[in-house]
């Protein structure tokens, strides 16, 4: 069993595995919050180079998210892999119920040394009479073998369509602009202050829980073009199985939550070029440590 502060061996594959999981805060279908149970989850699933991971929470008490203790769920998963660099994005930072601020958001951790790590908050705009919260999109810049990659992780809105219409829109702006500064390159000092930070490249990877299926307006706009120069993404499960149905995500087990209605929310793009090197996706169907299912993809992209 994967035990807190537990020291691995590094993997000296060519292929790194990237993982996506919207872990529910460690929430398993049993109504049980046990984020043990979802690291030992992870390190079945092979213990990947690159985890994302969205709806990780911190201070919250049980009536405000069920079965959460109070416990900083960022601090606790990075001591589980402490050989993984760590990103942390908040999209919630709220005032205490039980002794520290009250946050919830996303999580990176990653193999690839994390050269740059830049949070965004999402559009919020008012949608009056629909649930919501702020949403945020985390981006690191990662150091591969390919060169400087940028990797986002994210969690689009549920209930307001309006809102996930909204971040997709922002999601790539951000994505243009991050290819932009790979093109136009801004001079920099050998100080290494903060006007010399690494900016962008047009390597990029986008992975989430997008909160819609497949063929819907919000997926086909994150795979259309941005403009002609920015290269567009595209979904590896695609690349990997053209034609095929993208497995169910959420709801696979929890079918009381998801009305016996499993859907496909959980995916990873990326542009072509490392679209190229997509040499396997998979959706982890067997857990129940949380409503959502783990997607896998490996790359041929040494770290």
């Amino acid at each position: 069993m994967l035990a807190r502060g537990d020291k691995l061996p590094m993997r000296r594959a060519r292929i790194v595995r990237l993982m996506t999981w919207n872990i529910q805060w460690g929430r398993g279908v049993d109504g049980r919050v046990d984020l043990e149970r979802v690291a030992r989850e992870i390190e079945r699933l092979g213990m990947p180079d690159v985890i994302c991971l969205q709806e990780v929470a911190d201070g919250f008490a049980d009536n405000e998210l069920a079965g959460h203790d109070g416990s900083n769920q960022f601090e606790a998963l990075a001591g589980y892999f402490p050989r993984h660099e760590t990103a942390i994005g908040v999209a919630v930072d709220m005032p205490p119920s039980t002794g520290r601020r009250r946050r919830f958001g996303n999580m990176i951790l990653s193999r690839c040394p994390i050269v740059a790590v830049r949070p965004h908050l999402l559009p919020w705009p008012a949608d009056a009479g629909v649930r919501s919260m702020q949403r945020v999109a985390l981006e690191v810049l990662l150091h591969t073998a390919l060169g400087e990659v940028r990797l986002t992780t994210t969690h689009l809105e549920y209930y307001s369509a309006i809102q996930r219409h909204a971040q997709v829109e922002r999601l790539l702006m951000l994505h243009a602009e991050g290819s932009a500064h790979a093109r136009r390159p801004r001079p920099v000092s050998p100080a290494g202050g903060p006007y010399d930070g690494h900016a962008g490249s047009c390597s990029a990877i986008l992975a989430g829980d997008f909160n819609c299926v497949p063929g819907s307006a919000e997926r086909l706009r994150i795979t259309s073009a941005v403009d002609d120069l920015t290269p567009p993404f595209l979904d590896t499960w695609q690349v990997a199985s053209p034609g095929a149905q993208h497995p169910a995500t959420a709801g696979v087990h929890d079918r009381v939550q998801w009305n016996d209605q499993p859907v496909s929310f959980d995916t990873v793009f990326v542009t072509g070029d490392i679209a190229r090197r997509v040499q396997n996706v998979r959706v982890d169907s067997s857990t129940t440590a949380s409503d959502h299912q783990p997607v896998l993809v490996e790359l041929d992209l040494t770290c």
